[in-house]
């Protein structure tokens, strides 16, 4: 079947205890992709249960269960407060996100989201928006670029690659993969796939806007969970599970818990786990794409 092959879960096992789900409950996949997740979910519900799920990109429409419990929001989750109390519901039992790009996405040649195809510079989760890769390296500044490869790609000689972007497209514009790669090539350090991935995951990132809707969706779904309703989440970047273990830890995105006036602090999540669950080596050597990822699991107090 289509839907089997489309995405591999990560963690799936994990994922689903974590949520420690009630048959009458009402829970949210806030990253349906190829639906794994929020399939696995539907089994462990009852039949007077809901499943909302959440994805922008129109390409999943073809993975939707059949199924009366269960609903797709065509948005961003970051709208997903306004988008539940559109549906009328105001709290919820359970939240689940992978924060990692579909199988499917960096398969599909034309969306650009892989340096292992030819096509044009987009990388788009969203097709209906305005801002591509293509875009950032024709326009962004030197300075921009430089803070854009080294923030969320980590690339260590990231203002020499800025510099030779702005230097390069003043002769022509860059509009596709093999445009990007040409550029790159005398500037690659160390395993090239390695450097091409953190390029291609840095413009994936700013294009998608990844690390702002992150931080909408933790404040909005520690305000909509039930007290002891269970946020689980799979991040796949050092940046990404920082955020989110800062945010279970001290309500806030800083490294130190936010205090008010007369110093007192309270925390709305509790961490189940304490340390990251990680993919055992199995499931990395069954599915590579697992290599980097890691689960926190957090209750409403």
């Amino acid at each position: 079947m289509e839907e089997l092959t489309y995405h591999n879960p990560v963690l799936l096992k994990e994922c689903i205890e974590g949520l420690e789900m009630k048959p009458d409950g009402i829970y949210v996949d806030v990253t349906f992709g190829g639906g794994g997740h929020s399939r696995a979910m539907l089994a462990n519900m009852g039949e007077n249960a809901r499943l909302l799920a959440f994805d922008q990109d129109e390409d999943v429409l073809e993975n939707v269960p059949s199924d009366s419990r269960f609903r797709l929001l065509p948005f961003n989750f970051r709208f997903l407060k306004q988008s539940l109390r559109l549906e009328r519901i105001r709290e919820v039992d359970g939240i689940l996100a992978d924060l990692g790009v579909s199988s499917h996405q960096f398969d599909t040649a034309e969306r650009g989201f892989s340096f292992r195809f030819e096509a044009e510079l987009d990388m788009r989760m969203n097709q209906s928006g305005e801002l591509t890769a293509k875009d950032i390296l024709n326009t962004y500044s030197a300075e921009k670029l430089q803070n854009i490869f080294g923030f969320y790609g980590e690339v260590r000689n990231a203002k020499t690659l800025a510099n030779a972007i702005v230097q390069a497209r003043q002769q022509m514009k860059i509009e596709r993969i093999s445009d990007l790669l040409r550029i790159m090539e005398p500037y690659v350090m160390g395993k090239a796939n390695r450097y091409l991935s953190q390029v291609f995951q840095a413009l994936r990132m700013e294009v998608n806007e990844e690390i702002d809707a992150l931080k909408d969706l933790l404040v909005q779904a520690t305000e909509i969970l039930k007290p002891g309703g269970r946020l689980v989440v799979l991040t796949y970047h050092s940046l990404e599970d920082r955020l989110v273990k800062n945010w279970i830890k001290n309500g806030s995105f800083e490294e130190e818990p936010q205090k008010d006036e007369f110093g007192r602090f309270k925390c709305p999540l509790k961490a189940i786990n304490k340390k990251p669950i990680l993919p055992s080596e199995n499931e990395i050597n069954e599915n590579n794409r697992a290599r980097s990822a890691k689960l926190r699991i957090a209750e409403k107090v």
